[in-house]
């Protein structure tokens, strides 16, 4: 029999947030393994806000409002304050009522530097990661390090010599000024972007454009290629072997017995192999077919070839970060508020490692 459309709509219902998330949800495990990080920072949330005033929005649903931009590549703050009007997944992930009116996207802007203050992102990820050390899912011996380029939220026409005049405005009604660029030399010694001072003009190769963009570090384990570290940095040319080197150093200081280290052939230099080895670390760095400075006291053993397998997990990371947790392009200006995103996208991608990994054990 065919149904009727009935256009009286109930005027009370009851409705459970539990019940309407499936019990085998991918994003329950994920939101478990968040609240418990999350209630071990405690302590800091409780000194990042006085003890009077008006009640905030609560730090811990900021920061599951940034995991959930990255799990579900959601494009801006304001998208997800919209979609939290209708989306009952997102409002439970968040602990948020049926009732309860979303906040507005400007309380992102309100709260990040108090969050970059105190170093939250950071912590956030270093207790996910030592999380994943207790079950023994990460690895304490070899290791693999790798960058990439960040484009950054900046427009070549906003490059302009430093010596330009303040003043210089686009024409009158104008709100993109025409620019030639044919024939003028640019380079970061003597341009600068007006909107990113900190971006700097690169490109990932001979052949590619060059992009105003950001050097992203990461630091991986080889067992199941976890990230256990990451950094922004400006892309300068020489951050990738300096950020690479401190964060082993980092990690290291953290009590662990960092002994191989996999790299590719950007880091075959003199400068990046030389301080592992005073450091007692195998530098298992793809050699380059002439002037390598890496010898056969390292290639001939069975574990440089392990480790060159590896290594090329890392891009599984990095092309996570970028087409999932929108990381190709920044969101944000200045190397602080970016540095601070990479942290919570990277959290997101461990967590998700983390949840299917504990699944299987």
């Amino acid at each position: 029999m065919r149904g009727q459309n009935d256009e009286q709509q109930a005027m009370m219902f009851v409705v459970s947030m539990e019940a309407m998330v499936p019990q085998d949800h991918p994003l329950r495990a994920v939101k478990k393994l968040a609240d418990a990080e999350l209630q071990r920072l405690d302590g800091t949330f409780d000194r990042m806000y006085g003890k009077t005033g008006r009640p905030s929005i609560p730090p811990e649903r900021l920061l599951k409002a940034s995991l959930l931009m990255a799990l579900f590549s959601i494009r801006s703050e304001r998208q997800l304050c919209e979609q939290l009007i209708y989306n009952f997944l997102y409002r439970w992930f968040l602990d948020m009522g049926v009732n309860e009116e979303p906040f507005d996207a400007s309380v992102f802007a309100k709260n990040r530097e108090r969050l970059m203050k105190e170093d939250v992102g950071r912590l956030f990820f270093k207790q996910v990661v030592w999380t994943a050390r207790e079950p023994q899912l990460l690895s304490n011996e070899h290791f693999t390090v790798d960058g990439t380029l960040l484009e950054a939220n900046a427009s070549m026409k906003s490059f302009k010599r430093k010596d330009t005049p303040d003043d210089d405005a686009p024409p009158p009604g104008s709100r993109n000024e025409e620019v030639d660029f044919h024939g003028e030399k640019r380079s970061n010694a003597t341009h600068e972007s007006t909107t990113d001072p900190e971006a700097r003009l690169a490109r990932k190769g001979l052949g590619k454009e060059a992009k105003l963009a950001y050097a992203a570090h990461v630091l991986m384990e080889n067992r199941n290629g976890l990230c256990v570290d990451i950094s922004v940095s400006r892309a300068d040319g020489h951050a990738e072997v300096n950020e690479g080197l401190n964060l082993i150093r980092r990690v290291r200081g953290q009590g662990v017995g960092i002994k191989t280290v996999g790299a590719d052939k950007g880091y075959d230099r003199s400068d990046f192999v030389d301080p592992l080895r005073d450091e007692g670390i195998t530098p298992h760095v793809a050699a380059r077919k002439k002037g390598s400075a890496v010898d056969e006291r390292t290639t001939r053993h069975d574990g440089y070839a392990r480790s060159q397998r590896c290594r090329k997990k890392v891009e599984e990371i990095f092309g996570w970060v970028k087409t999932i947790g929108g990381l190709r392009r920044t969101r944000y200006r200045g190397r602080d508020r970016t540095g601070l995103c990479a942290y919570l996208v990277a959290t997101a991608y461990n967590l998700v490692r983390l949840s299917n990994l504990l699944a299987t054990a």
